[in-house]
């Protein structure tokens, strides 16, 4: 098995790796994990950036053995803390002496733990999630501005943020209403809601949640699938054509539903996965911003800046 080797010629060798989910049944699971990944190796942040996914190769288990550098930033691309990222992906790339309390999280404020990998000695700064990162707020919001192409979209519309849901793992349902809760405090939308598929308030009775005519409604998952291309339209009873094929807007009874599909497709969500690379003492700020202004026109309706 060959290695990826970082560029010679500088001083520390910074390596990102995304860690994703995939299927073995769904070939577009992993392709938003790899286009936000061209994005960031486009940007130069990284000596090296590398995907590697739980169902697909390369794998979690084997992926510090083909990455070569001093440090690397292991970036978890899922939607919120639990039985993956607390045990699975630290299990795989056996972090030694692992304890998710280093994380001391609420269930939505993990940061980054710095770790050795226990068999390569690899220097591992394992990082919090992607999707409760304070920034996935400002992706929701370009999910919406994009879907309805609107840059000032707020006022006048609704906002559903969707999640799975699960009574498996209640953080799972905390990341959902954490972005929802933010975004209605400090953006200007009518209305904001948290949804769920399978807990209630339940996405299926989404006009009865709403006073507005338009609503947009963003699913938070990382990639499109059943549940976001066929479960979650035919939930809320939005006329459709087949498998991802609906209007945009549709009518569901008085009201106008925009439907962005997986928040995860979003461009922008490259800035949300380098922000928790960031965090961990990656030096990566001119990246940051080459990546935001590559992402979007505009952040002048940024969640969280004056």
């Amino acid at each position: 098995m060959s290695r990826v080797h970082a560029r010679s010629g500088t001083d520390t060798k910074q390596a990102l790796v995304i860690v994703a989910h995939g299927s073995h049944l769904n070939p577009d699971s992993s392709a938003p994990t790899f286009a936000h990944a061209d994005t960031i190796r486009e940007s130069g942040a990284f000596d090296v950036v590398r995907e590697t996914f739980w169902k697909e190769e390369p794998s979690v288990r084997e992926v510090l053995r083909i990455v070569e550098a001093d440090e690397v930033f292991v970036v978890p691309l899922f939607i919120s803390e639990g039985y993956f990222t607390e045990q699975v992906i630290p299990r795989e790339l056996r972090l030694d002496g692992w304890d998710v309390s280093a994380w001391e999280s609420d269930g939505t404020s993990a940061d980054h733990a710095t770790y050795e990998a226990a068999d390569t000695g690899t220097t591992v700064h394992y990082c919090g999630p992607v999707g409760t990162h304070d920034s996935m707020a400002d992706v929701i919001i370009q999910r919406a501005r994009s879907v309805t192409d609107d840059p000032t979209v707020g006022p006048g519309f609704g906002l559903a943020v969707v999640g799975h849901g699960t009574e498996r793992n209640e953080n799972s349902a905390k990341a959902i209403h954490y972005h929802a809760d933010r975004i209605r405090e400090q953006h200007d939308f009518e209305e904001v809601r948290a949804l769920f598929m399978d807990e209630s308030p339940e996405v299926d009775d989404i006009t009865d949640h709403f006073e507005s005519e338009d609503v947009v409604v963003v699913p938070l998952f990382v990639a499109d699938g059943f549940h976001t291309q066929e479960d979650i339209p035919a939930d809320m009873g939005l006329p459709t054509d087949g498998p991802g094929e609906y209007p945009v807007p549709g009518t569901v009874g008085e009201t106008r539903i925009w439907y962005s599909g997986a928040v995860g497709t979003e461009p922008l969500l490259a800035d949300a996965i380098l922000e928790r690379a960031s965090d961990a003492g990656a030096e990566i700020s001119d990246a940051i911003e080459r990546v935001r202004r590559s992402t979007r026109e505009t952040r002048d309706v940024v969640v969280g800046e004056p």
